[in-house]
């Protein structure tokens, strides 16, 4: 394979020393100001999961523009674009594209004003809070680099616009619409995830688990109800969900392994109309989030066996209703494949800013068509908060704003041209002419 990343184009590309006598590539400084123009738009223009139709249409006249053969309305408003450039592997590249129901309050100039309704027919402002507009936008880069150097690489790219990952999974119904079968089956799939936790610019990844399982509990305790001023009539759901709360934090700190992470939070908790009324049921909502299938079952056993047993010890008229919506799968990379990726990004970019990181309790959708196509996936991470407020906040990232914060602000052009550029170096290793 020759060295492509000693390429005086690609150098342009990455700002790395150039190297005479190897083809050129359109370096990304030239590609800026319109993938700043058209991050602005997507910004200051977000739309909800599963309502992305303005959004799906400007990533697919992107690609089309840049000859590529575009699928869209894919499992919803997904968006498919293929290249084909002779004989070698199958890549596919996503971005998702949805944003999220939060009040925007960066103070940017193209910060978004957009209200929408959601699915239960609220209205509610709407802000790329997660930064898939950064990640749309650095597929759009990729796509135009890789277009213009097409003698370096060979092969088949397949890139998606997924809609619905903060309200989806977008994946699976893209997946449900014969994403494997109406287009090129890949051989790899990568993706990358802006983050707040290094400064934009820097890369970073993780192998073997990235993301975790992500699991939905509802809990229905039932009582009895009467006066506030009777309790000894009354059998109080109330206090058996305070029971609960504080027992259910054994299923971490006493039944499972402290080398296996498991997380169990409980975000909600509903019941009551009146201080002096004891309610007849009060409702709890968890989120259970893990990495390995057995840590997984033995968590969401340990739940519903310590709601039932508490409503016992308090005489409860009958067992608490559980219901578990097991939700989206951990994301694993690809040992073998991150190696070899993080390997070319150290060559392209420097050791300096390629930096390996924890995996994430948090989760994503994207390892589904990883594990649809049983193929080697990647997700990696995309720096993207200022050098400056990383500095002032003396590295802690959990000072500064970041995702799904109302205040989360990527710096756009170390953040952007980064992401074009690592997308762009990732292909060209596993499409590289051989």
């Amino acid at each position: 394979m020759p060295n492509i990343f000693a390429a005086p184009a690609l150098a342009g590309l990455l700002a790395l020393p150039a190297a005479s006598g190897s083809p050129a590539l359109a370096p990304v400084d030239a590609l800026y100001p319109d993938l700043a123009a058209f991050y602005q738009d997507l910004h200051r223009n977000p739309e909800l999961s599963r309502h992305e139709e303005k959004t799906s249409a400007k990533v697919a006249e992107r690609l089309r523009a840049l000859g590529y053969e575009v699928t869209d309305h894919v499992g919803g408003f997904g968006v498919v674009g293929v290249m084909k450039n002779g004989k070698g592997p199958t890549l596919l590249m996503r971005a998702d594209m949805d944003a999220l129901p939060v009040l925007e309050k960066t103070g940017l100039p193209y910060a978004s004003q957009i209200t929408s309704k959601d699915d239960a027919g609220n209205v509610v402002p709407v802000m790329h809070a997660c930064g898939h507009d950064v990640h749309m936008t650095s597929l759009v880069g990729a796509a135009a680099l890789l277009a213009k150097a097409k003698s370096l690489w060979r092969g088949t790219l397949v890139l998606v616009g997924q809609p619905a990952e903060e309200g989806g999974p977008g994946s699976t119904a893209m997946l449900a619409d014969g994403f494997l079968t109406r287009f090129p089956k890949p051989d790899f799939a990568i993706a990358l995830h802006d983050d707040p936790r290094v400064p934009a610019g820097q890369i970073g990844y993780a192998s073997g688990f990235a993301y975790a399982n992500s699991d939905t509990v509802a809990i229905t305790i039932y009582g009895r109800g009467g006066h506030g001023s009777a309790p000894q009539n009354t059998i109080d759901p109330i206090v058996i969900a305070a029971q609960t709360v504080l027992a259910l934090q054994t299923v971490v700190s006493r039944e499972n392994n402290p080398l296996d992470p498991v997380v169990v939070t409980v975000g909600t908790i509903h019941g009551g109309t009146k201080s002096n009324i004891i309610p007849d049921e009060v409702k709890l909502q968890l989120t259970v989030r893990t990495y390995k299938e057995e840590a997984r079952r033995r968590a969401l056993a340990a739940i519903e066996r310590i709601a039932k047993a508490e409503a016992v010890a308090a005489g409860a008229p009958k067992e608490p209703l559980v219901k578990i919506d097991r939700g989206l799968a951990a994301n694993y990379n690809d040992p073998a494949l991150t190696r070899r990726v993080a390997n070319a990004f150290v060559a392209a970019f420097g050791p300096k800013r390629i930096v390996e990181l924890p995996p994430l309790m948090a989760s994503e959708d994207f390892g589904e068509f990883g594990r649809a196509a049983n193929v080697p996936y990647l997700e990696f991470w995309l720096g993207a908060t200022p050098a400056a407020k990383l500095e002032a906040a003396h590295g802690d990232f959990t000072k500064v704003p970041g995702l799904h914060s109302s205040e989360f602000a990527p710096d756009p052009e170390p953040t952007l041209k980064a992401g074009a550029s690592a997308l762009t170096v990732a292909a060209l290793e596993l499409l590289g002419k051989r």
